[in-house]
C-alpha cells in the first residue's frame, strides 16, 4: 500500500539529490564515459549516494535499482528505482532541462513518482490515486484534438536505433511542431499541459519508472509503441499522451512508417 509517507520520503530523496548536484551544474568536474559511451559526471554519482545513505538507513530492507551503483534487494516487494541526472548530456551542456527521477514500484509497478529539475526549483510528483502536482499545485494536461495541432517532443534524434527513427519522423510529420532535447523534463511538460506528445525509444526501467505516475497521474496515458502498458519487462519503446484520445492516431503513424520499410 502506497501511502502519503511514502511520497514525503520520495520528496525528501529528490531534495537530497538537489543538494549533491547544483554545486556540479555549469562547474568544472570530472566526466568519464560508460561502456555505451554515454557520459556519467561526479554529480551523477554524488545525487545516487545521497539518496542511497537515506533509504540504507531509513528502508534497509527496500530494494534499490540505480542507474550509477546497481541493483540491490531486486527482489524486495518495495523496490526504488533510481536516476540521479537524466538527461546528463544537457547537464554537460549547462543546459536546466535534465532531471532527477525517483520511483517507488511495489509488486512491479510504480506508485510514486518524482521528476526534479534541482537548477530552477521545478518538481512533478505523481502517486497512485492522486492528482499529479508541480511544486505543490495540481496540473492536468491538456486536450488535443488531432495530431495538426500537437507538440510532439523526443531527446535526440540518434536516439532512436534503426528504423524507429524512420516511424517517429512519419509521427513528427503529422504534427504541428518537434521540439528535441529535455528528456525527462518532456514528460512533466505533458503533465502541465504544455507539450501533447513525447516518444522515444532505448529507455531503461530506471527512465521510465518515474514518469508513468507523474504522466498519468496528471490525466495523460503512458503506453509502449504497441499501446500495451510500461512494466519492467518493456522494449524501452515509450509513448506519453497527454490527451489519451489521441492513442490511435500515434500508433497509426507509428505503424504506417514500419508497414512502409519492414
Amino acid at each position: 500500500m502506497t501511502t502519503r509517507d511514502d511520497l514525503a520520503l520520495a520528496h525528501r530523496l529528490a531534495d537530497a539529490a538537489g543538494a549533491a548536484i547544483r554545486p556540479f551544474f555549469r562547474a568544472r568536474y570530472d566526466l568519464e564515459f560508460k561502456s555505451d559511451k554515454s557520459p556519467v559526471t561526479e554529480a551523477d554519482k554524488a545525487a545516487e549516494a545521497a539518496i542511497r545513505a537515506i533509504l540504507e538507513k531509513e528502508h534497509p530492507r527496500d530494494g534499490i535499482i540505480g542507474e550509477e551503483y546497481g541493483t540491490t534487494r531486486e527482489d524486495a516487494e518495495r523496490v526504488w528505482v533510481l536516476d540521479p541526472i537524466d538527461g546528463t548530456r544537457a547537464f554537460i551542456a549547462g543546459r536546466p532541462i535534465f532531471g532527477t527521477l525517483i520511483a517507488l514500484m511495489q509488486a512491479g509497478w510504480p506508485t510514486v513518482g518524482i521528476i526534479d529539475q534541482p537548477v530552477t526549483g521545478e518538481r512533478w510528483a505523481g502517486m497512485t490515486g492522486q492528482p499529479t502536482t508541480f511544486n505543490g499545485t495540481a496540473v492536468i494536461t491538456r486536450a488535443c484534438r488531432a495530431l495538426d495541432q500537437a507538440i510532439v517532443a523526443s531527446t535526440a534524434p540518434q536516439a532512436f536505433p534503426g528504423c524507429t527513427a524512420e516511424h517517429f519522423s512519419r509521427l513528427a510529420g503529422q504534427c504541428r511542431d518537434t521540439i528535441w532535447g529535455g528528456d525527462c523534463y518532456n514528460y512533466g511538460l505533458v503533465a502541465s499541459g504544455h507539450v501533447d506528445i513525447v516518444v522515444e525509444a532505448g529507455l531503461k526501467l530506471y527512465d521510465v519508472a518515474a514518469l508513468v505516475p507523474v504522466v498519468e497521474g496528471a490525466g495523460g496515458r503512458m503506453c509502449d509503441w504497441s499501446g500495451d502498458p510500461l512494466t519492467a519487462d518493456s522494449d524501452g519503446q515509450v509513448i506519453a499522451l497527454g490527451d489519451p484520445a489521441r492513442l490511435d492516431d500515434v500508433l497509426g503513424a507509428l505503424a504506417e512508417g514500419h508497414h512502409q520499410h519492414g
